[in-house]
């Protein structure tokens, strides 16, 4: 039968020692311990009690979601939807209980029968429908994420108080995510090991013509199977949802993809018949552990996805040879020698011990002035507004001689959450952040006040909690300065699209309720279309390609980012300056040279690399204890060909 847990051969037998097969039997444990020596010799940040409780809760929602996974995994199946189920029943769950008024215990129970139903719905499409498991959920990751948005109608809903609990802690340090997560993996662990359609798992997932053949209903099985995966999705959105105290209808992209590295990290085989809840965690605590000691010790955004995927490639290898250096399975069920096992984790608890015990003399005397320390938090890197941004922020702060580390959030409210975290831990001067969403950001910048750092917020501003000073410029403003210009370019009359930015983000929200605002002076102006192009200028292009179909005859395009307008114009071609007015906004390089070709007639530049730089000169002051201002408004201006040359950005 297939396989539960691996074991050394008997060919193996001249291995000395339980540290041996420590690291021939167990490649992931070895990988994690490897991993949690290095950062502790190379941080003296990372070995503290508050920062492996952060890497706890930073694990929990990948670990929630990787057990789930690792029961269609066994079964030689694939799962690409769980984080867009988990977006939808937070989603479901925060809607019903505060629009439609649902008590907070029915709307839970709804949330995760949302998650079931999903599962239900992949396990039929692959079971009767003879769909691959790839296509069967890779469709219902589509489907999820827009139903997702459509209840929300794109914009995160504020979770009921009773269950934003899940996100606390437990006696003030205890955090329950952590509590979740080992209740879940003990559920993950016992359903494997000690249940009928666990071993039925195994066999299907071993060779399923011969688990048919000797009596079991696979079909039925895996439906189970992918309803037990939608459960555990369903869980692990309401633990992140409660975490930000929204349900965010972007939340958790690309999460699937982090589920199916910390099961395969674990041990388990794609091939199906192998894996277990235990291998699930330490791969899930894996990729907590590198984000975590990678943001500690300033490593660039950029190198970390690469670092990120290095090691994953490398936990994997290992395991692979460790298998072909004589490791035999052991039948699941059977167990295999549980002492055995015990004794070979509590060896590698000693190891680790001994060993960060004796990294840790690398750091005591050191009294770096962290006060000279700033973290700053980007929403993303992926936008050459805020890498403007970034730019100014460097500049500054290499001129006033402060150490500036800046990590990408990658427009994730929950990674933002675990950098903020990150911050408190290293006990940095002063903490910048450009949230995600001004509402999802508020319990991690909550923990940042209460640690005592001071907190500045640049371009967007931190609701609900404590700023020392906001630097940005207004959105809203600056939507109905677009409005206005672009209406008076029109001569106040014709029919228009709009481009808007990624559905649930601040900025979105603001920039379009300003527009909108404005045009009502301008009756004669009519929308016809508005659509999502989420700030990407190869989605702008295609985006207006398609409205262009439907509106060939439109006079005028707003887009709510330079990007998108950018991607705008290549689609109107010609038209784009004569016969279209094409209107963005950022006033980024290559938008401002669009401007000064004529293709765009106008970007509302934000200044973005000035907002840096008055972001890191306010932060220093707030470290120092001096006077700052609580709001610093950094002007927006409407750039046009007519005022380009004298605008310096």
């Amino acid at each position: 039968m297939a396989t539960d847990t691996l074991k050394s051969s008997a060919g193996a037998s001249g291995a000395p020692g339980g540290l041996r097969r420590l690291l021939l039997d167990n490649g992931a444990l070895t990988a994690l311990i490897v991993l949690v020596v290095a950062m502790s010799a190379l941080s003296g940040d990372f070995m503290t009690t508050d920062n492996l409780l952060n890497v706890g809760i930073q694990a929990a929602v990948t670990a929630i979601l990787a057990f789930g996974v690792t029961f269609v995994i066994v079964s030689a199946g694939i799962d690409l939807s769980v984080g867009s189920v988990a977006a939808l029943s937070a989603t479901v769950l925060a809607w019903s209980a505060t629009s439609e008024g649902v008590p907070v215990f029915l709307a839970v129970l709804l949330a995760i029968a949302t998650g079931i139903a999903c599962g239900l719905v992949n396990g039929i499409l692959i079971s009767y429908g003879k769909l691959p498991p790839f296509i069967a959920t890779l469709a219902m990751l589509s489907v999820a994420r827009g139903l997702s948005l459509v209840i929300s109608q794109g914009s995160p809903i504020a979770f009921p108080d009773s269950v934003s609990h899940l996100g606390d802690t437990l006696g003030g340090w205890l955090p329950v995510p952590v509590l979740v997560m080992v209740g879940m993996g003990l559920i993950t662990a016992f359903v494997l090991g000690r249940t009928y359609i666990g071993r039925s798992m195994y066999a299907i997932g071993g060779n399923e013509e011969a688990a048919r053949l000797s009596g079991l209903r696979v079909k039925r099985q895996k439906l189970a199977i992918y309803a037990f995966s939608g459960l555990f999705a369903a869980a692990a959105g309401i633990v992140l949802a409660a975490r930000l105290s929204s349900a965010q209808p972007q939340a958790a992209q690309g999460y699937e993809l982090d589920a199916i590295a910390a099961v395969v990290i674990g041990g388990a085989s794609l091939a199906g018949g192998t894996g277990k809840a235990s291998g699930t965690l330490i791969g899930a605590l894996i990729l907590a552990v590198l984000r975590n000691g990678l943001n500690l010790l300033s490593v660039s955004a950029f190198w970390q996805q690469v670092v990120i995927g290095v090691v994953i490639a490398l936990a994997v290898l290992l395991d692979t040879v460790r298998r072909k250096a004589g490791a035999t399975p052991v039948a699941a069920g059977t167990g295999g020698n549980k002492g055995k096992q015990a004794a070979t984790y509590l060896l590698a608890a000693v190891v680790a011990a001994a060993i960060v015990g004796a990294t840790s003399f690398l750091h005591s005397g050191t009294s770096e002035a962290k006060s000279q320390k700033i973290g700053l938090s980007l929403s993303t890197l992926n936008n050459p507004f805020f890498v403007q941004i970034r730019a100014g922020a460097q500049a500054e702060a290499e001129k006033l001689g402060v150490d500036l580390t800046v990590t990408d959030a990658q427009n994730d409210a929950s990674q933002q959450a675990n950098q903020l975290q990150n911050f408190t831990s290293e006990g940095l001067g002063t903490i910048i952040v450009n949230p995600v969403d001004s509402d999802a950001v508020t319990p991690a910048a909550k923990a940042v006040n209460k640690s005592d750092i001071p907190l500045v917020a640049v371009d967007r501003s931190v609701n609900n909690a404590t700023t020392a000073a906001l630097v940005a410029s207004d959105n809203v403003t600056g939507g109905k300065l677009a409005a206005k210009s672009l209406a008076e370019k029109l001569g106040g009359k014709g029919r228009i699209v709009i481009l808007q930015g990624q559905a649930g983000t601040s900025a979105s929200r603001e920039r379009g309720s300003g527009f909108a605002e404005g045009l009502k002076a301008y009756p004669g102006i009519e929308v016809v279309a508005k659509q999502p192009a989420d700030w990407d200028r190869t989605k702008g292009l295609d985006v207006m390609t398609n409205l262009l179909q439907a509106n060939p005859d439109i006079d005028g395009v707003f887009a709510e980012n330079d990007e998108m307008a950018l991607g705008a114009i290549k689609a109107l071609g010609a038209k784009a300056g004569k016969s279209v007015q094409v209107i963005g906004f950022d006033g980024t390089a290559d938008g401002l040279k669009a401007v000064e070709a004529g293709t765009l007639y106008a970007s509302v530049a934000q200044q973005p690399t000035e907002l840096g730089r008055i972001a890191v000169r306010n932060a220093v002051k707030a470290a120092a204890g001096d006077k700052v201002e609580k709001s610093v408004m950094v002007p927006v201006k409407v750039v046009t060909k007519e005022n380009v040359a004298g605008f310096t950005g």
